[in-house]
């Protein structure tokens, strides 16, 4: 069975800092592109940022590009999104997924098979 289980989230003052992580269980991502999505409450479900199966190439959402940085190590199956000088415009759960087959970035989640449950970020202003 695969799982995608994010972890980090939590409660963070304006202009700070969090860093999630989404460890993978059942099967290798280290071919497969991953990414993450935000969904706020009322709001659909939005791209924020996608990195190819290597690491080598990674895209932003243009609200994020700049503060978010997203990076993956191979050998421990894990994925990484840090999040600086947050805002209250990114409370949101995140959620991270990856790609059943392609390597390549993708922003559209119709691209990504395997999802993960989600972790909560809250930002205060």
């Amino acid at each position: 069975q695969v799982q995608l289980v994010e972890s980090g989230g939590g409660l963070v003052q304006a202009g700070g800092s969090l860093r999630l992580s989404c460890a993978a269980s059942g099967r290798t991502f280290s071919s497969n592109a991953m990414s993450w999505f935000r969904q706020a409450p009322g709001n659909e479900r939005e791209f924020v940022a996608a990195i190819n199966w290597s690491g080598s190439s990674t895209y932003y959402a243009s609200s994020v590009k700049g503060r978010f940085t997203i990076s993956r190590d191979n050998a421990k199956n894990t994925m990484y999104l840090q999040m600086n000088n947050l805002t209250p415009e990114d409370t949101a759960v995140y959620v991270c997924a990856g790609a059943y087959s392609t390597g390549s970035i993708s922003t559209r989640s119709i691209s990504y098979a395997y999802w993960g449950q989600g972790t909560q970020v809250t930002v205060s202003s």
